[in-house]
């Protein structure tokens, strides 16, 4: 019983990782129609401003500017590139993101060269002892901060003047440009919003505790796994974002313990199939009705 609960915390601590890069994914598909697919390109970009400043700032202060960068590269990619296509098909926009995060990842891998730097200084590799239970602190850290970031993007798409731009958007953009809604600014702002997500959860996947692979080409591709987190919410779901990530975190921990770690790599991807066969949607998008 030890063994099942400090699994389950354990991946709820990882799920909150993935939680927070599919509600990266949520926001700009509801936002801007776009499927982002440079958001693992803006992980590392995050990465790796944070760790060339680690020397000279500490960890906090190459954390905020880690940070920065990703949320600057967000809105560079929004407004020089998707912004200035309004009229562009969604899925040539989803290819221009894939060239984006193919150019962006590269060049970044190419500069950290065979250096494979681990973030996470100040909690990462230091287990908590409960008993018999033993729980990583990177994942009880990841899981307060997720909680705290995802409770306060809650509040602001409740309460703030964004938040109701941003849902009246979603719903019907024409209606909202038609009250006055500039679309420009929401979009942009869910850009910033959906790189400070993507910055913070760099600094837990390049962790030893993580994937022990530090910051490196498998760092980007543990980002893209919060992908079927976002489908398997619903990729127009906020709420459904936080559920898909604890999903695939308990999934991919679960399966890893009980069954072994090479299959855990693909169990996400299976359960995305098994929810998709049931609801095409994600559990909680909305479904397209047509009229016949």
């Amino acid at each position: 019983m030890s063994t099942f609960i400090q699994v389950a915390v354990n991946g709820l601590g990882k799920g909150a990782v993935y939680a927070l890069l599919a509600l990266g994914f949520v926001i700009i598909f509801k936002a801007s129609g776009v499927l982002n697919f440079a958001h693992g390109s803006l992980v590392l970009l995050g990465g790796y401003v944070a760790v060339r400043t680690e020397n000279h700032l500490h960890f906090l202060g190459s954390a905020i500017l880690g940070v920065t960068a990703a949320a600057v590269g967000a809105l560079v990619i929004e407004r020089v590139l998707v912004a200035r296509r309004p009229l562009a098909d969604p899925i040539s926009l989803a290819l221009l993101t894939i060239g984006v995060d193919v150019v962006m990842s590269e060049e970044i891998i190419r500069r950290l060269g065979i250096e494979i730097p681990f973030l996470g200084k100040p909690y990462d590799g230091k287990p908590v002892h409960i008993g018999s239970i033993t729980l990583f602190r990177t994942q009880l850290i990841a899981l307060g901060v997720g909680a705290v970031l995802v409770g306060a993007f809650f509040l602001a798409f409740r309460f703030t003047g964004w938040g109701v731009a941003m849902r009246a958007q979603a719903e019907n953009r024409e209606a909202a440009a038609l009250m006055g809604i500039r679309s420009g600014r929401v979009t942009a702002i869910a850009w910033v919003i959906a790189g400070v997500l993507a910055g913070v959860a760099v600094l837990f996947l390049a962790t030893q505790d993580f994937s022990g692979a530090g910051l490196s080409r498998s760092t980007h591709a543990v980002a893209l796994v919060a992908f079927p987190a976002a489908i398997i919410g619903g990729l127009d779901s906020t709420g459904g974002a936080i559920v898909g990530g604890a999903i695939v975190g308990l999934t991919e921990s679960m399966s890893a313990q009980y069954i072994s770690y090479d299959f855990s790599k693909i169990a996400v991807f299976i359960v995305m199939l098994a929810v998709l066969i049931v609801a095409p949607a994600g559990l909680f998008g909305t479904r397209e009705r047509t009229r016949v």
